[in-house]
């Protein structure tokens, strides 16, 4: 890859740097010598429409308030891309740059991508993040006209890359299959914690409420989420069981968070979870470091069977045992560091959650086993490699090949 090659990543769902993923990837291109703009939405204190935060040049625009509905995604979706087409153009003139990165969703930046690509040279690369139609079946229970389309604007951004970036294997199928894409241009960079910066920090006392067990949430709070089944299991631990040594943290925030705090105080359980709302830093390592159990409570569908949880690699890093559905690639990337729940059972969420908060010795055990999978399989140098290696191939078309070393674990090929 040259050396003064210069990249513009463009991510509209999350601002950097708090988009975990965006931001490890920009310092990682950094560190290797090449200069880097992003292109995203304010969010939180960070609300500047340009700095320079690491060496790394940031140019946001406001967004108005976060979707919900088909409307509202067509709003959000519309003013973004003409943001980051405004933008592009100020990055241009500004910094410059020889790639465009664009992280969906949505799979609509590619027309972005596409003009810089075709009118004046700029290689294209799709950092895969999420499975779009698989998401639209999940939440709306059906196909019909808008899966159809989502599937459109996928093939055509995969038509459009030169190279793409997969989260795990099954994206990687599905870019080679559904994408067309050659398998040599397709590599896998999974979205794992840098183990030197996300490390267990003095826990967050206040966040227990004096309770003796604390289980916990970091998340994103969708309707796919699954966020509602935890209060319910709550709802069954604290007015089915009658237990009051047990608490809940939910950390994150979302669409559904109002009707997700509604939700609680109907169960009458507002003195037993709690509701950060978003976090970051020190502050979000002091939550997670107060968690006796953590949670995975995405449902399983066609949706979630696909993804790679972040939190799943988060809470095997920080040594928290946890509770998910049986999804595959949850299954994947946990294996014994987890304990399953019977599909989409509230109940049953419930009854593993106390197998962990009642039996200390099994809790240690899994804690230990994620801690040791996290260590042995969980190396963000070899995702730093991979994504190297990406860049490598989109600058130098022919030493895509050179880089598919085989026998990678968790779903790497």
């Amino acid at each position: 890859m040259p050396k003064s090659a210069s990249v513009l990543i463009i991510v509209e769902n999350l601002t950097v740097p708090l988009d975990r993923r965006v931001w490890q990837e920009a310092r990682t291109l950094r560190d290797a010598g090449h200069t880097v703009s992003v292109i995203c939405p304010m969010g939180g204190k960070y609300t500047r429409s340009y700095e320079v935060l690491e060496g790394i040049h940031i140019f946001r625009h406001p967004m108005p308030f976060e979707a919900d509905g088909a409307l509202g995604y067509l709003i959000e979706y519309s003013w973004a891309l003409a943001w980051e087409f405004i933008l592009t153009i100020k990055a241009y003139f500004k910094v410059g740059f020889d790639v465009i990165q664009a992280c969906n969703p949505p799979d609509l930046i590619f027309l972005v991508a596409g003009f810089w690509k075709y009118l004046f040279g700029k290689r294209f690369v799709f950092d895969h993040h999420d499975l779009n139609p698989e998401l639209y079946e999940a939440k709306f229970g059906k196909r019909g006209f808008f899966h159809k389309l989502l599937m459109v604007l996928e093939r055509w951004t995969f038509k459009a890359a030169d190279v793409s970036i997969a989260t795990n294997g099954t994206f990687k199928k599905l870019a080679v299959e559904r994408g067309g894409m050659d398998a040599n241009r397709v590599f896998v960079v999974r979205s794992i914690p840098d183990v030197s910066r996300f490390k267990r920090v003095v826990p967050n006392m206040a966040l227990r409420g004096g309770r003796k067990h604390v289980i916990g949430y970091v998340g994103i709070m969708g309707a796919q989420d699954g966020v509602d089944l935890l209060i319910e299991a709550m709802d069954d631990i604290v007015n089915v069981q009658k237990r009051e040594d047990v608490g809940c943290v939910i950390v994150g925030s979302g669409t559904e968070l109002d009707k997700l705090q509604a939700l609680a105080v109907a169960k009458g359980l507002q003195d037993h979870v709690t509701f950060t709302g978003f976090l970051a830093g020190d502050t979000l390592l002091a939550a997670l470091s107060s968690f006796d159990v953590g949670v995975i409570p995405d449902p399983k569908n066609i949706y979630n069977d696909k993804i790679s949880m972040n939190k799943a690699f988060e809470y095997m890093t920080l040594g928290i045992p946890f509770v998910q559905f049986d999804l595959v690639e949850g299954r994947n990337i946990a294996g014994d560091a987890a304990l399953y729940a019977a599909d989409n059972s509230v109940s049953d969420l419930a009854r593993q959650i106390g197998r962990l908060c009642d039996d200390e010795a099994l809790a240690i055990a899994i804690a230990k086993e994620g801690q040791a999978r996290a260590k042995a399989l969980l190396q963000w140098d070899e995702e730093a490699r991979q994504l190297l290696a990406a860049y490598d191939a989109v600058l130098r078309p022919d030493a895509a090949q050179e880089h598919h070393a085989p026998g990678l674990s968790l779903s790497r090929h």
